[in-house]
Formats: structure tokens, sequence, C-alpha cells
């Protein structure tokens, strides 16, 4: 069972209190995880007038593990309940487009809010805090502003900056962690051969482990921030401590009741 803070529980999705933006405001293709092709701004058609899935037991038997692999890290019901207060986009359709594109950026300030809350959760990093507590600060700020402030919110830049300061305290993190630490940022691995792989406090961030054989490997502290993992086979395998692991790379990827992953996450339903 995974243990969760509550400023970690206000960054995973709570579908009861949000009106189902995700199956609306998005848009999803046939060629990605989908059954069909459905316009950014439009229902998805199993959307139920509760805001609810009407197959979300199924999904995957249905084509859509899009959907499974989906996580907007609590985006949907803050603007729900908080920057629209409660307004939904079908009782006020004039607002309708504005909820949708504050959806869009408050996911993005959210995941960046879960990083920088796992790098302060991270003793190693203590002499990092007080840049990454002002990083944390500014984001939160942002994430509560208006439909319009967040409008003009430059989430690309905000990232950026904070991508420098992660990076360094993922570094010292690793710095001080058990195993050889290679330096494996952005490498293409897409099918790999990695069974049994001596993996720990590797920096793999923005690696493409893409259907990658990664049975048994040992992944404890190592950076995985955005590392593409759709299809990795991590059954057997250690992730305990992993670096920014998310809970949608654990959705996309495979695994087993062997596969150890970090508490904070919880564990797909399809493994």
């Amino acid at each position: 069972m995974h243990t969760r803070d509550a400023r970690r529980s206000d960054l995973a999705s709570d579908c009861a209190n949000c009106f189902g933006l995700c199956c609306v405001a998005l848009p999803f293709s046939a060629a990605a995880g989908f059954p069909y092709d459905k316009p950014e701004a439009s229902p998805c058609r199993n959307l139920s007038g509760d805001f609810r899935c009407g197959v979300h037991a199924d999904l995957r038997e249905r084509g859509y593990t899009g959907c499974t692999v989906f996580e907007c890290f609590g985006a949907g019901q803050k603007v729900s309940q908080r920057t629209f207060s409660g307004a939904d986009w079908r009782s006020a359709p004039g607002s309708a487009r504005d909820m949708f594109a504050s959806f869009g950026v408050m996911r993005r300030l959210h995941e960046l809010l879960w990083y920088l809350t796992e790098a302060l959760e991270r003793p190693e990093a203590e002499p990092l805090h007080a840049e990454l507590r002002a990083a944390y600060d500014r984001t939160e700020r942002l994430s509560l502003g208006t439909p319009e402030e967040l409008k003009a919110v430059d989430t690309d830049a905000l990232r950026g900056e904070a991508a420098l300061l992660l990076r360094r305290a993922s570094g010292r993190v690793r710095e001080g962690a058990p195993g050889p630490g290679e330096d494996r940022a952005g490498a293409d691995l897409m099918g790999a051969r990695l069974r049994k792989a001596d993996l720990r406090a590797a920096c793999l961030r923005g690696a493409y482990l893409i259907a990658a054989d990664l049975r048994g490997a040992d992944l404890r502290t190592a950076d995985l921030l955005g590392a593409d993992m759709r299809d990795a086979d991590l059954r057997g395998a250690d992730l305990s401590g992993a670096l920014f692991l998310t809970q949608p790379q654990a959705n996309a990827a495979k695994g087993d009741a062997s596969t150890v992953i970090p508490e904070v996450l919880d564990r797909p339903a399809h493994w």
C-alpha cells in the first residue's frame, strides 16, 4: 500500500471532484492507445452525464490503454473546484474553452510540483532545499492564479529553470548512492536487452526505454525524469528510491507482483 502525505495527495488525480476534463479537453488518436480519433474540446463518447467514465472498469479491454496511462497530477480537481469554483463546462459553456486551457497549464504546473516535492523529500539534497522551496512556492502561487493569469504562464521557461535545479538535486542523491552511476541521459535504449542490468544510481533522464527488457534490473536510485517507459518490461525489477518516477511512467510499463516501485506510487492494475 502506498504512503502519501497531504501534499502528494493534492498532486494525484481525484476524478470524483473533477468535471471529466481529461475526457473532454484533450485530443486522442487511434494510433496512440485509443480505439478512435477524438479532437480536443470534444467529450469522449464514454463520458456520462455525471462526468464519470462509462467503461472505466474495462478500459484496456476496450482499447483505451491511453486512458489507463494518463495522470493529471491533481490538475483536474483543482481547475474544477478552485479555479472555476465548481462551475462545470456543461452548465457554463461560455467558460469551457478557458477551463480546458487552464487544465493544460495546471497539469504542467502540478507535474513540476511533483518533481520539486520529491527533491524536497530527499535528505541528501538538503543543501538545495532553500532553492527548491523557493521554486516550489513560486510554482504553487502560479497554480492559484485566475484563468487569465494561468494562460499567461510560460510553463516551458518555468520547467527549464527548474530542470537545472532538479538535476543538481539528482546529482547529490546519486553521488552518495551505491552503484556504477552511469550517465545514460537521453540514450536510445528502445528494445535494449538490459535484463538484470546494474543500473543503480544511473542517470536515465529523457532516455528512450520503450519496450526495453529490464526484467530483474536494479534501478535503485536511478534518475528516471522524463524517461519514456512505454512497454518497458519491469517484471522483477527493483526501482526502490528511483528518482522522479511518475505514475504515468509506471502505468505505461509492464510489471508484476515482484516489481518494486516507490511507495508514493500506486501499483498499476494491469501488473
